[in-house]
């Protein structure tokens, strides 16, 4: 075992709009969390809550450690950034509030960051809510199509026993990052790119951290349950328009001047979804893919880059 980190600060960051139901049973799963890891390892958790003003957050107070109030709602980009400026953990864990963590969740996330320097950032399984069988996420990676995805979705998940296994980056609903990492690659400050607002800004981190040449980790033993985009489901149109249209801003900056080559299979991608949307009379999705198209062309300019990809495209397909 890797000696020192016992004595690492750790800080998790719950974003929210005070919408999810799940908010305080989240809480109350990082508290005891941090309890179990200051009663095991001596180290110790901060929660910080960032409440984005949307609805009053509702919780018992004793579960967070600080309250971080913003006026408006940032998406989870500025909002996560807003939580880590106001952290004092050399690791930090970014946690979606409709995410309840398993036990020993947190520690075997710090012991893997602990064994494996050259990670820069651990996820566990993300499991559904709804049914915990499946699997909700086992890591990001890009597929043939240009999307990023999660790994594993809908299917059984690996055995906790298993090892840890690299990956081409994690999902910030539930994920463990080195500090020294985030803010080597942070830009004007921020560390998730607040231009996104929400959606890919996980993926967009994972590539920046990728290019600086630091890995991520699937952590098996690590378990949690993901009840889903609670507040995404609020505003459809919306989510699909983030979605659709920072896809091709994220894959600009990743593929530099090969972006062009493979805008047409991206664009192909698009259109079948459209037909698919259409064909079930989902009026939302139709809508936000549309205004999806008109975000990327309008913020192109300012993602696209000339030379080669940020991140060899081999590791690309090796980490699907």
């Amino acid at each position: 075992m890797t000696g020192g980190w016992e004595a690492q600060r750790v800080s998790a960051v719950v974003p929210t709009v005070g919408k999810s139901p799940y908010l305080g049973p989240c809480l109350a799963a990082l508290r005891r969390e941090g309890e179990s890891l200051r009663d095991e390892r001596g180290a110790v958790l901060e929660v910080i809550v960032v409440d984005q003003g949307e609805a009053s957050a509702s919780f018992a107070p004793e579960l967070a450690d600080h309250v971080v109030r913003l006026p408006r709602n940032l998406g989870f980009a500025g909002g996560t950034n807003a939580g880590i400026a106001a952290a004092s953990g050399e690791l930090v864990a970014t946690v979606n509030d409709d995410v309840m963590v398993e036990p020993g969740w947190l520690s075997a996330l710090v012991l893997a960051l602990a064994e494996h320097p050259e990670a820069a950032a651990v996820q566990g399984v993300n499991l559904s809510a709804g049914d915990p069988r499946v699997a909700d996420s086992c890591g990001l990676a890009w597929n043939r199509w240009w999307q990023a995805v999660q790994r594993g979705v809908g299917a059984a998940p690996p055995a906790a026993t298993a090892d840890a296994t690299p990956v081409f980056g994690v999902s910030a609903t539930a994920a463990l990052y080195r500090r020294r990492n985030l803010e080597a690659v942070a830009r004007d400050g921020e560390i998730f790119d607040p231009r996104l607002v929400s959606y890919y800004e996980d993926t967009h981190l994972a590539c920046r951290l990728r290019a600086a040449g630091a890995g991520a980790l699937l952590v098996p033993r690590a378990r949690a349950l993901h009840a889903g985009s609670t507040t995404g489901r609020t505003r459809n149109r919306e989510r699909w328009r983030l979605i659709y249209g920072n896809r091709f801003l994220v894959a600009a900056e990743l593929l530099g001047g090969a972006f062009w080559l493979r805008l047409p299979r991206m664009v192909v991608r698009d259109l079948r979804d459209l037909v698919r949307a259409g064909i079930a009379a989902d009026g939302a999705k139709v809508a936000g893919i549309v205004a999806g198209w008109a975000r990327a062309a309008r913020r192109l300019g300012s993602f696209a880059r000339r030379g080669a990809p940020s991140v060899d495209l081999g590791v690309l397909a090796r980490l699907r």
